[in-house]
């Protein structure tokens, strides 16, 4: 398998153009020279079209080639740092989780500013949605680090008596976090705190499609973290391959289902285990006897205020009943041009689309001779401002494009059925999602989603606020991906749960060792059964 084509045509399709700067220094300029399609993709923005092969007359900068032995010696400069012991230590594990936290406060304004150049994302949503989260996790781990870190004592049983046995959290070791450009920030620092958090060496390797925040954050570790033990490496498919190409510990990777194969894949050669956060069209059931005002906000909310669509636990599609969808479309009119005005294309409160070819990706979904006569609400685009409006599709056929994958846009089909039961068999018919939504106020209903509806994550009667309860895990099932973190759970993921039991050299019974009698036998079958009338029989020959 060539991984580097494989992750290169991936990232192409959702704007690979954003490849850009790695981390190191120094710059030349070169000569004219032949620019394939493919260095093109991933050197500039600047390119809307190309052919095969282009000769062009370019001033274009060369870095520093981050291949497989800069690679290796990134690993083993880490698993050095590891072995000696250094992150293992407490009072490491709590000065990094207190720089984190010392960073998030001094660099706020850094961290909004590189969000909105990535993404246009409003300031407020950029607080709310990564900054806050990211200094949730980081308080969540400062305070109860010391409590997770402490072995949990076990039962033993009567075979092993005298005994005591306790399961110990120890670090992994050397971890890989691959993270995302639709949340750069929070996705990339919060499984980092959980890493940090069970004493492990980190290498992050941020979105080069979220370019201003993977710099910024190239930049952050670097000056407030220890790089002896944590490590940002920047780039596209070359610096990602040859990461992949080492043996790790664990893989976290944040992203599409095909490149997550890819890194599955990668990670089997090495035996290395990975939790792989995905995605998938993540429905909203949306029942008739509820508080309509308040339920369309919420789906607005955990729609286009979050990211304009593009976030993995985002409402993909909503199913309501025949009867009901007009009101619901009435409301959800209403509501929107509240929230982002009239226009919503002039809206300051709404993020663009990450690049020109997912921008393209949507219109075609648009466009597509199934749906486009589907649209009842928005459908404005602005490809030279990668601004597309809230957009409302009903009833379009189950076939179509949209339907069949993840929309990660403002894009929302909504499909109606005679009763909401019915919903049920539309969303069994697809793969798990990470997340599934249903606002009712019907009991029954309640227990028959939270039953019979296999997602990652489920909340009744609002969205996407599951994954700021520290409390709860954060991960899919199936196709929206394995594994999860937030919390102890982040803790626990980058942890392995060792048994250890203790004995003493009393009480040293004889009946294990050959030769094996009669008796022993008896007694034997008895103590490991537990059964005491047994023991005591066999003890006295009977």
């Amino acid at each position: 398998m060539n991984i580097s084509m494989e992750l290169l045509r991936d990232f192409s399709s959702v704007g690979a153009g954003a490849s850009r700067a790695f981390s190191y220094p120094f710059t030349r300029k070169t000569k004219q020279r032949q620019l394939s399609f493919v260095y093109l993709i991933r050197t500039s923005y600047s390119f809307k079209s190309c052919s095969a092969t282009l000769s062009l007359t370019a001033e274009v900068e060369e870095k520093p080639k981050f291949d497989v032995d800069k690679a290796a010696l990134v690993a083993r400069e880490l698993r050095k740092s590891f072995n000696s012991g250094r992150t293992t230590n407490y009072d490491w594990r709590m000065s990094q989780l207190k720089s984190i936290e010392k960073m998030l406060e001094e660099k706020e304004n850094d961290i909004t500013e590189a969000l909105y150049k990535d993404l246009s994302k409003p300031g407020l949503e950029a607080f709310v949605a990564e900054i806050s989260q990211v200094k949730s996790s980081c308080k969540k781990a400062l305070k109860e680090l010391s409590r997770w870190m402490i072995p949990e004592k076990v039962k033993t049983s009567l075979t092993t008596y005298p005994s005591s046995a306790e399961i110990v959290s120890e670090p992994l070791g050397v971890v890989l976090v691959i993270s995302t450009w639709n949340f750069p920030f929070l996705l990339s620092l919060d499984p980092v705190i959980g890493a940090i958090s069970a004493g492990n060496a980190v290498v992050l390797k941020p979105s080069e499609i979220a370019p201003a925040t993977s710099l910024l954050l190239s930049n952050l570790v670097e000056e407030y973290l220890d790089k002896s033990a944590i490590r940002v490496v920047e780039g596209s498919v070359d610096e990602t391959t040859a990461l992949l190409e080492q043996k790790w510990d664990k893989i976290l990777y944040t992203g599409s289902a095909r490149v997550g194969r890819i890194v599955m894949a990668a990670a089997a050669k090495h035996l290395t285990p990975v939790i792989l956060e995905l995605g998938g069209k993540c429905p909203a059931v949306v029942d008739s006897n509820i508080n309509l005002q308040v339920a369309v906000r919420r789906i607005i909310y955990g729609k286009w205020a979050c990211n304009n669509g593009q976030a993995c636990i985002g409402v993909d599609y909503i199913i309501t009943t025949k009867d009901f969808a007009p009101k619901l479309i009435d409301a959800l009119r209403y509501e929107l041009e509240q929230f982002f005005g009239k226009d919503p294309m002039e809206s300051k409160d709404i993020s663009r689309i990450v690049s020109s070819s997912h921008f393209a990706r949507l219109a075609m979904l648009m466009d597509d001779d199934l749906v486009s006569d589907k649209i009842v609400l928005g459908g404005q685009r602005d490809a030279n401002q990668l601004k597309i409006a809230p957009t409302i599709l009903l009833d379009v056929p189950e076939d179509a494009q949209i339907m069949q994958e993840e929309i990660f846009g403002p894009l929302m089909p909504i499909l109606t059925v005679e009763k909401v039961e019915d919903s049920f068999k539309i969303i069994q018919s697809k793969p798990k999602p990470l997340a599934a939504y249903l606002f009712t106020n019907d009991e029954q209903l309640k227990k028959n989603f939270v039953q019979n509806i296999s997602s990652g994550g489920m909340l009744i009667n609002d969205t996407i606020l599951h994954v700021a309860t520290d409390g709860l895990p954060f991960g899919g099932v199936g196709e929206s991906g394995m594994g999860s973190y937030h919390g102890k759970f982040s803790f626990d993921a980058f942890s392995h749960k060792k048994a250890v039991l203790y004995r003493s050299f009393d009480a040293d019974a004889s009946i294990r060792y050959p030769p094996y009698t009669t008796q022993k036998q008896r007694l034997l079958k008895a103590v490991i059964n537990g059964d005491i009338v047994s023991i005591i029989l066999a003890l006295i020959g009977w």
